[in-house]
């Protein structure tokens, strides 16, 4: 059986071992035992942690049976005492995350009555699901108290308690556990079985910060970074805020103001150019012939409204169909025809087999959309 060091030591991140065994796992990857790790296998929703075994790059931990099997890209001698070495980035930051997790949980737990029902840990968030829902001030209160428990630094010890102690301990747990069972402590915080590496003091998790939260599952789905993921999220965030605010010329706790500005202004942009655009409907219907037979128009950037007006003054103007169509050859056109002597609803089958399109409606009035282009389209019509 290997000796699990990331038990006696989560902070080992290199250290000496014998190969046990080593045995081809397919295309450049073998699976290496050791007498004993720091390698974390993957487990309680950590990551397996990465690094290096003597001279071959460790790609993945898992724990199966007894066994702590290391796939690496090189064959290890069985016998021979090689060097350990772990990605220590890459795990002290998972171990800032899901120690920051065990904050939140103990506080949603403690202060509302939250059971953690699911855990997702991935390269930049973390994800929490809780069964309850919480609203936004509550979210507010367990993030500002989590930040306060990591600045006063409480210890976070982690202990395989035995069968009478664990008997008498309160503690969190998604499974029903009886035995070897690794109970995690926040002191004054949390109490929780997890067979992961955690941080020795709240300290260390530096901060936590909620991202985002969503209902889920008749709770709440919440997004959150710890560490240097926290702080890596806020940087992102700063230097989108300052390129946003430098577009619009406010200063940063203003850009929220700004946006609204502009998404004001854009309204008001759009009901003058909708406005201009049934001013110039109604001119170019006003300007429309009296013709025999059908009538085939095409304007740009027409809305539904538009294509209907058009082509009810088309209508008026014309003995068969007055056909508005509006968009390109190579979007595609929709349309609105509409016809005081031709049942639009009876022809509209023909129609649209004939133009690649689709749609219907009234006798007098059909709309829809064709993939046949302009040319095409006059064709049909005249």
């Amino acid at each position: 059986m290997t000796i699990k060091l990331y038990d006696q030591d989560s902070h080992c991140r290199a250290f000496s071992a014998r190969v046990l065994t080593c045995q081809a796992a397919g295309e450049g990857r073998w699976q290496v035992t050791l007498d004993q790790t720091a390698f974390f296998p993957e487990g309680g929703g950590q990551p397996a942690d990465q690094g290096t075994l003597g001279g071959a790059a460790v790609l993945d931990v898992q724990e199966v049976g007894d066994a702590i099997l290391h796939t690496t890209d090189a064959p290890l001698s069985p016998g021979d005492t090689v060097q350990g070495e772990l990605d220590w980035a890459l795990r002290f930051g998972r171990m800032q995350c899901h120690s920051g997790e065990h904050v939140i949980s103990g506080l949603a737990h403690s202060l509302f009555g939250c059971t953690n029902v699911g855990f997702h840990m991935g390269e930049d968030t973390v994800i929490l699901d809780f069964d309850k829902e919480l609203s936004p001030a509550q979210l507010r209160e367990i993030e500002d108290r989590a930040n306060a428990i990591i600045t006063e630094n409480r210890p976070v010890t982690a202990v395989y308690p035995d069968p009478d102690a664990l008997a008498g301990l309160d503690y969190r747990s998604k499974l029903d556990l009886t035995e070897n069972v690794r109970i995690v402590t926040i002191e004054g915080c949390d109490v929780c079985a997890c067979c992961a590496p955690h941080v020795k003091h709240t300290g260390e998790i530096g901060l936590v910060k909620l991202l985002d939260a969503m209902r889920h599952r008749g709770g709440i789905r919440i997004w959150m970074a710890a560490g240097k993921l926290a702080l890596r999220d806020y940087q992102v965030k700063q230097d989108n805020i300052a390129a946003i605010s430098a577009a619009l010329s406010v200063q940063q706790p203003q850009a929220a103001q700004g946006v609204q500005r502009i998404l004001g202004e854009m309204e008001g942009l759009k009901e003058a150019l909708k406005a201009a655009r049934q001013a110039l409907v109604l001119e170019k219907a006003r300007s429309l012939p009296e013709t025999e037979g059908n009538l085939c128009l095409f304007q740009e950037d027409l809305d539904a409204g538009s294509l209907r007006a058009l082509a009810n003054a088309g209508m008026e103007k014309c003995s068969g169909i007055c056909a508005v169509f509006t968009g390109s050859d190579q979007a595609g056109y929709r349309y609105v025809m509409g016809s005081r002597t031709v049942d639009l609803r009876a022809q509209a089958k023909a129609i649209n087999a004939a133009l690649g399109g689709k749609g219907g409606g009234q006798p007098t009035m059909i709309q829809g959309s064709v993939t046949a282009g302009r040319e095409a389209i006059l064709a049909y019509f005249q």
